[in-house]
Order: structure tokens, then sequence, then C-alpha cells
């Protein structure tokens, strides 16, 4: 049985990352815009935890595939997870989920960033190698439009998350939401 609450919070998280999704901002050096739903993306990890959280992003981008505009731009559909950009949404799934479990065995701020740093690697690698894929490029090359300009507000990110994260899910917790 699914607990009703549980499966709110997910609802709601996949919210909150398809509303910081709009806050793109595209680059003239990529294809990739800078967006909000990264920040969105560490706070479901580590306040859901791995199996929530992951449910939370599974159910933006499904909620994207099938055509409404949660992604960037208020785009949604298939062609956008096949797109330039569908490396970065599937690497949210695993990187959240290991972020989730790290922070689910030790819900403290430092564990917050460890979590937050290697779902960032996961996101970024699977986005670079898909990136390279789609647009026939190098991987240098990929990395250099995909990685390396997002690189230094993802960094601020992860620590103005977890700094956010530690301090909402001890008070979701204290009051029996967690």
């Amino acid at each position: 049985m699914i607990p009703t609450r549980k499966l709110v919070s997910s609802s709601f998280f996949a919210a909150i990352i398809a509303l910081l999704a709009q806050i793109s901002i595209p680059l003239p050096i990529s294809p990739v815009p800078i967006t909000g739903q990264t920040f969105a993306i560490f706070l479901a990890g580590a306040i859901l935890g791995g199996k929530w959280g992951t449910v939370s992003v599974l159910i933006y981008i499904l909620l994207g595939a099938v055509g409404i505009p949660v992604f960037s731009f208020f785009q949604g559909g298939l062609h956008i997870i096949v797109g330039r950009t569908g490396g970065y949404l599937m690497g949210f799934i695993p990187g959240c989920y290991l972020l989730g479990k790290i922070t689910e065995k030790k819900p403290v701020y430092w564990a917050m960033v460890l979590g937050m740093f290697l779902c960032m690697i996961i996101y970024f690698t699977t986005g670079t190698l898909y990136l390279a894929y789609v647009l026939n490029i190098s991987l240098v090359q990929a990395f250099a439009m995909g990685t390396l300009p997002f690189l230094p507000l993802d960094i601020v990110k992860i620590f103005a998350a977890a700094s956010l994260g530690v301090v909402l899910r001890q008070r979701l917790e204290k009051g029996g939401y967690l």
C-alpha cells in the first residue's frame, strides 16, 4: 500500500521542480539553459529520501513526456527527453536516488552537500554524454558547452539547497510530515 502522505509529498516536489524549471536563462554558448530545476532536485532528494525523491523526479519527467509544459521555457513532450537536454533529465533519476539514500542515513548538512555533489556529477555525466551523442560532437566540446558553464552556479545551488534542506527536513520531521 502506498502511503498517501509520501505520494502527496512527491507530487508536491514534482510541482516544485516544474515551477523552478521555468526559471530558465538561455546561454548563447550552450544549447542547454540555466534553470532552477536542479535546486528543486536537490531539495527533493535531501528532504524526501531516495525512493520518494526519485518518485517526484519520475512524476515530473512523465508529466513532461506526455506533453504537459513542465520543462524549461514551458515545454513538454517526448522530443525534449530525446533532445539535447534529455541526458540531464535522465541523470536526475539516479542522482536524486543516490542523494536521497545518503541523506536518509545521515540528514545533516555535510551529508546533504556530499549527496548533492554526487547527484550533480551524475546528471552532468549523463547530460554531457548524451549531448555529445545528440549533437555528434566530441566529449570535450559537450563538456565545454553542457557542463563547464553551469558548474559555478550549481555549486552555489548545492550549498544553498543543503542549508535549506536541513532546516526543512527537521521541521517536516518534527511536524510528523515525513
